[in-house]
């Protein structure tokens, strides 16, 4: 079976080639990440740095290992996807061989065998190629993150032999595992039944369709619920994660929704060839579905994970501007609160300054283990008097000495208390803290506020200033710093942590958009390489090879409604979680749906499909349509 594996593979290798492109991407991406997660985590910090700049530089380095460990696993779960797509597809359209392979004496181990066979050939090419592929991305991939200041500039993953095995495995378990579902389908074809057409709905939702898609709707339903109780920190890959479910059920259930989503474009479909585009969009299910796969995964992704982050942002900025009672900032390069307590019409100031330092959280085992975080050193009562803060626990105004106040939601496993002490390490500072105040939840921070005894000798300091007349005040603050309102110091603050989140978004979806649309052209081939006696016969009955290439077009774009439709039903998925998780923590309701983006990646998609329909069609209606009517299909 092997031997027929390598045959079939041959024979068929333009139905393979998205796969193996996919493989290749992904195993390029994956070992590109891994040998550039290790070479930043094993980073050694260079001496003569300052404290900031030590931290700055560690900090990068720790923000570019979490970032690539999602690369990767997005990386993964996009190329399985899309390999076990194709395979189901395939499968779907070689039933008829497969039937024959049975009739001749073929068990049901062989079947499964020879499509595990093709799928390991497909693995080691693809695994081949990406090993190459992968020493390019990983330098592309270290610009990128110097060009997002999580690295400093020169820096370039290490090659590592090791990585060599790891690659391999990789690409021929993306292929196999791909391949699984498909296979054990494939086994199950009867040999008489298979001799003839079947692409009913009923057939394409078999068993297993319905207990994953059942599974993983109903953990997508139970993530949902546990990401506003989680919250924090865990609310952001909790809530990606319930994309990847989301994506799963959908793409399980999509044969149910083909029809369902088809009957409403009756309406739209007008005339003979509207009839004909929309009649094939509801017979070809497992066509339609595995066409619209892709798009749903680029936009549940793309979709989701921009609307999640600008949710954030846009939560933020409002608990930003609900807990700021000041009308001025002003941001200097020098302790100034004396001069600007001095300032005719000044009513109040908060002095804060930024604290680099690094908290020890006791997670039950042998050791403490300590992180940085960045904190905040206030004036108490100023704080507290340009600032709508109000404590949980405690008061502000024990924040003098060796205290600091916190909110419980930066480890809110560890249930802090008023009068713990806290393990830190601060240049020049106590190695213990007691905790004097607990602050409120919050997503923007700070998390930390420090005495002003800590503040640092240089650096940067923040003023918020209170005012009866901020207009009259802002010139005579002019010449100690830069002066914002309140209003354009939020707006500010909104803009930079927006840019900060499309650097992480187009770093960790920029691989993942290719491979989608490597995916869409490559489903649109296979399917138009299956239905040339289909067109043939169109045109035998009357209709001109136009007419079939917009026909094509036609059942083309209402594929792409599906995939659109079903993919911003996941992306709203992973919105509406981290919204509730926003709203349980902070008490804002704040969601912020990307339009723009799922506009611009509508017409993407819509411009790809279609261009890549029409190509295609023409091509398998190049042979005169009489030569293809009774030949063998």
């Amino acid at each position: 079976m092997l031997r027929m594996s390598w045959s079939t593979f041959r024979d068929r290798w333009q139905v393979f080639v998205g796969a193996i492109v996919t493989v290749c991407l992904g195993v390029a991406l994956v070992q590109s990440s891994l040998l550039t997660l290790v070479s930043a985590a094993t980073a050694k910090i260079p001496p003569g740095l300052s404290a900031a700049e030590e931290r700055a530089l560690r900090d990068g380095y720790d923000g570019a290992v979490a970032l690539l460990g999602m690369t990767m696993g997005l990386a993964a779960f996009v190329a399985i996807f899309i390999v076990s797509s194709t395979f189901a597809f395939t499968v779907a359209q070689r039933r008829r061989d497969l039937a024959l392979l049975r009739l001749v004496g073929a068990g049901r181990g062989q079947v499964r065998t020879l499509l595990v066979g093709e799928a390991l050939l497909l693995g080691v090419l693809g695994s081949a190629l990406g090993v190459l592929v992968g020493v390019v991305v990983m330098r592309l991939q270290a610009a990128m993150l110097d060009a997002f200041g999580f690295v400093p500039p020169g820096f370039v993953g290490e090659w590592r032999q090791w990585v060599l095995s790891v690659s391999g495995g990789t690409g021929i378990g993306i292929a196999v595992l791909g391949v699984l579902a498909a296979s054990r389908r494939a086994a199950k074809v009867r040999p008489l039944e298979a001799l003839r057409d079947v692409g009913g709905a009923a057939r394409v939702m078999t068993v297993s369709r319905w207990v994953f898609g059942t599974l993983f709707l109903g953990g997508s339903i139970a993530l949902l619920i546990l990401v506003p109780v989680l919250g924090g920190e865990a609310a952001l890959p909790l809530s990606i994660f319930v994309s990847f479910t989301l994506v799963t059920a959908f793409a399980a259930f999509a044969p149910l929704v083909v029809p369902l989503v088809g009957w409403p474009f009756g309406l739209l479909f007008r005339g003979r060839l509207g009839v004909l585009a929309h009649a094939n969009l509801r017979a070809g299910v497992r066509r339609s579905a595995s066409t619209a796969a892709p798009i749903m995964v680029l936009v549940a992704f793309v979709v989701g994970m921009a609307g999640t982050m600008d949710t954030i942002t846009e939560a933020s900025r409002q608990e930003v501007a609900r807990d700021m009672s000041a009308d001025l900032v002003l941001d200097a390069d020098r302790p100034v609160r004396d001069q600007v307590a001095a300032v005719q019409g000044v009513d109040a100031v908060s002095e804060e300054a930024p604290v680099i330092l690094d908290v020890g959280l006791d997670y039950g085992g042998e050791q403490i283990t300590y992180q940085g975080v960045d904190a905040l050193a206030v004036d108490p009562a100023g704080y507290a008097s340009t600032h709508r803060v109000v404590p949980t626990a405690g008061s502000l105004a024990d924040l003098r000495g060796e205290t600091i106040a916190l909110s419980p939601s930066y480890a809110p496993e560890l249930r802090f208390k008023v009068g713990d002490t806290l393990p830190v390490r601060i240049d020049g500072g106590p190695d213990r803290l007691r905790v004097v105040a607990l602050l409120p939840d919050t997503l923007a921070g700070p998390f930390f506020l420090l005495p002003p005894d800590v503040m640092p000798a240089d650096g940067a300091w923040r003023y918020a200033v209170k005012a009866a007349d901020p207009q009259a005040v802002a010139p005579r603050l002019a010449s100690l710093g830069e002066v914002k309102t309140t209003s354009e110091w939020i707006e500010a603050y909104a803009d930079e942590e927006q840019r900060q989140s499309v650097d992480v978004m187009v770093a960790l979806l920029g691989m993942a958009m290719l491979y989608t649309v490597i995916a869409m052209v490559n489903a649109v081939v296979i399917s138009a390489s299956d239905r040339r006696g289909e067109f043939a016969a169109a045109r035998v009955t009357g209709l001109t090879r136009g007419q079939v290439v917009r026909t094509a077009l036609g059942e083309a774009l209402g594929v792409v409604a599906i995939g659109l439709l079903l993919g911003t039903l996941a992306a709203a998925g992973t919105v509406v979680g981290i919204a509730f998780a926003i709203k349980d923590m902070i008490g804002i309701s704040a969601t912020s749906p990307p339009w723009a983006l799922l506009g611009a990646v509508a017409v993407g998609a819509t411009l790809i499909v279609g261009t890549a329909s029409v190509l295609t069609t023409l091509s398998a209606t190049r042979t005169p349509a009489i030569r293809l009517v009774a030949a063998r299909e």
